[in-house]
Order: C-alpha cells, then sequence, then structure tokens
C-alpha cells in the first residue's frame, strides 16, 4: 500500500502512535511540502521545535519514505478539486486541497483525522475516527 500523510496524520502518529501500524506495513510513505510546511510551522511555535524538527529529519531518511513536490500534475490535480468543490459549495482549507492533490498525483491513500477530505472525487481516503 502507498499512503500519503497528512499534517494531523504525522502528528498523531508521533503523539499516540496512531496510524503506526498501516505506516510501518506501507511500501511507500508520501509527506508532501505542503504537510512539510505545515509541521514546520507548528514546530516553530512549540517549545520542542528542534526536537520535533530532528525526528522529522529522521523519519525522512527512512528509505520508504518519499517527499512528494508540487509540480505541473499537481496543479492540474488542485485546479479541478478546487473547481469541483467550488460549484458544489463545498469549500475546505486551502491547504488540504494541494495536500490531497499531492496524494492523486502518487497515487496514495491519504491518513487523516478530516472528514471534509471524502467531499474531494477520486482521492482514497482512511479516516481515524475523532
Amino acid at each position: 500500500m502507498r499512503v500519503a500523510l497528512d499534517t494531523n496524520a504525522y502528528s498523531d502518529w508521533r503523539k499516540t502512535g496512531e496510524w503506526g501500524e498501516i505506516i510501518s506495513a506501507a511500501e511507500e510513505v508520501f509527506v508532501s511540502v505542503i504537510v512539510l510546511g505545515e509541521l514546520r510551522f507548528g514546530f516553530s511555535r512549540g517549545s520542542r521545535a528542534a526536537a520535533n524538527e530532528r525526528k522529522l529529519e529522521d523519519f525522512l531518511e527512512s528509505p520508504v519514505v518519499r517527499v512528494s513536490a508540487v509540480g505541473e500534475r499537481t496543479s492540474r490535480h488542485y485546479a479541478r478539486l478546487k473547481s469541483y468543490l467550488r460549484n458544489n459549495g463545498t469549500p475546505i482549507p486551502e491547504n488540504d486541497i494541494w495536500i490531497a492533490s499531492c496524494a492523486l498525483e502518487v497515487d496514495a491513500t491519504l491518513l487523516t483525522q478530516d472528514r471534509h477530505f471524502e467531499q474531494m472525487p477520486h482521492v482514497s481516503v482512511l479516516w481515524k475516527e475523532q
């Protein structure tokens, strides 16, 4: 299984071990640059910024972890998703549209606790119930 992590999935995994079984069994784990930005912003606002950054860097060095960048294809996924959401009157946070677009580009299942991803067509999602 190929998985992509939403920001809250990474945070949950680090804090509680949630998602650990899925992450450790995945053949590839994708972390988008959008998620990295959100994580690092969160780290900068806390008292354990350096320790959290080290843990993130160690995770990113894993042979199964890939950073997914925003590229030409990602922009096409984004445009389709954003148009779909706007046409259906179902806006969601902008970064989440980019995160979903990155997951689509790498054909990965998105791990998240945010139910609004279910409004996006063609995005494969696994939810953690809150």
